[in-house]
This record gives C-alpha cells, sequence and structure tokens, in this order.
C-alpha cells in the first residue's frame, strides 16, 4: 500500500493530488513517455481538452498493456503551451486520476515538436506484485 505525505509544515495541495507517495519495497515500476494529444488517425484536435483527452486515454492504455490503472499512477507531469489551459488540463487530469491521488506537476512551456501540439502528459506507476 502506498503511504501519502502531506505534512501540516507544508501548505496543502493546491488541488487533488498529494505532496509525496512512499512506493513499498517489491513494487513493479513502469515510467511512461509523455504522450501528445494524436489520435490513431493522426488527427490532433484544435483544444487542450481534447488534446489531453487522448493524452490520458493513451496512459490508460499503456497502464493497462501493465496490468495497471490510475490507480496504480504515483507521479503525473503535465506540461501546457498557455497558462489559461491550465482548468481545461486540470479538469481532464482530474477525470482520469483515483485514489489514493498521485503527485503532480504541470509545467508551463513555450512548445513542442509541432506547434498544434498544446499538452504532452507523463506518468509514473507503481504496483505491488
Amino acid at each position: 500500500m502506498k503511504k501519502i505525505f502531506n505534512p501540516p509544515s507544508v501548505r496543502r495541495p493546491f488541488g487533488n493530488y498529494n505532496h509525496g507517495l512512499l512506493v513499498p519495497p517489491g513494487a513493479s515500476l513502469l515510467v511512461t513517455s509523455g504522450q501528445l494529444g494524436i489520435s490513431l488517425d493522426e488527427k490532433i484536435p484544435d483544444d487542450v481538452t481534447a488534446q489531453a483527452e487522448i493524452c490520458f486515454e493513451a496512459i490508460k492504455a499503456i497502464l493497462a498493456e501493465a496490468e495497471m490503472s490510475f490507480a496504480d499512477v504515483i507521479r503525473i507531469s503535465g506540461f501546457v503551451t498557455k497558462r489559461e489551459d491550465f482548468p481545461a488540463y486540470m479538469a481532464v487530469r482530474d477525470r482520469f486520476t483515483l485514489d489514493p491521488k498521485p503527485v503532480s506537476t504541470l509545467i508551463i512551456v513555450s512548445g513542442f515538436t509541432r506547434p498544434e501540439f498544446l499538452v504532452e502528459v507523463e506518468v509514473t506507476a507503481a504496483k505491488v506484485v
């Protein structure tokens, strides 16, 4: 079982995440590459919500291949190109995350490999086997 750390000496998290998670010995670890908002048919939606949904659906598929789920995700790193896309990204992230909430970082970047990409998401997951 993962142990949650939100010490009283540290400001509460801004959203649905925890400051720290401790994974017990013997856990399987999965690290994903950053997933972009591009579908199998090479379509890239114009808005961050649709792109973030593609990112999280791709991560869901990768987790399933590893016999894991979002309950096993311990860390999410999100990257968006516009500060105003923060709430839309967070709404999608919050729909996918499960308890215990993972630790989370969101960074605003100047761009990705193609200008039409608005968001990229990577995760780390751990499951006791």
